[in-house]
């Protein structure tokens, strides 16, 4: 939902005026991937649960709380320095970009998602830092989130649909690697 969200507003289709709206949307999702990240924690899966709880923290709640904010700072002429946001999101962008080798052991169309977040996230923070400017950069970083959300949904759909019927219905690819390296190091809690 988020990934569409932003793909409206950098590509024009919407404009600062649904800030409010689209803030709330966020902190709805925000609800959503709390919920997920921790159910993902108790099956132990760390990789999508870190991740979950990360993506509702940052992108999902503080993004929707400064959404509904900047929409009344551009009602009643409150000033702020919009670099902020950019020095923010770069610890999210390296963060996702050093753990998406992580997803190498996901379905691949789970990591097509991260991949298109890849390019959508540093971008938003580069423009956000006033890094990178000029009218390609929303576009890029609008059609990569837009990717994003769409193999987020097919991967999403494909979970719900091959659990019910108990069977492929919905294919999303084999992982990149499906080997486990065991640790060579004997006081290692990361032994297989």
């Amino acid at each position: 939902m988020a990934t569409f969200i932003f793909f409206a507003y950098l590509t024009g289709r919407v404009d600062q005026s649904a800030y409010i709206l689209m803030g709330l949307w966020l902190l709805g999702g925000f609800v959503i991937q709390v919920v997920v990240g921790v159910l993902e924690l108790l099956k132990g899966n760390k990789t999508g649960g870190n991740i979950f709880l990360f993506f509702s923290a940052f992108f999902m709640l503080v993004t929707g709380l400064e959404m509904i904010f900047n929409y009344f700072a551009g009602m009643y002429g409150w000033v702020t320095d919009p670099h902020i946001s950019g020095w923010a999101w770069l610890p999210l962008a390296v963060s996702l970009l050093m753990w998406t080798p992580a997803y190498f052991k996901s379905p691949l169309s789970l990591l097509f998602v991260v991949l298109s977040l890849d390019i959508a996230v540093p971008l938003i923070a580069l423009m956000d830092l006033g890094v990178v400017t000029g009218a390609w950069a929303p576009i890029v970083a609008g059609y990569a989130l837009l990717i994003a959300g769409m193999f987020a949904v097919y991967t999403a759909s494909a979970l719900v649909l091959n659990n019910a019927y108990e069977r492929v219905m919905l294919p999303t690819g084999t992982p990149l690697f499906r080997i486990r390296i065991p640790s060579t190091d004997p006081t290692s809690p990361y032994k297989f």
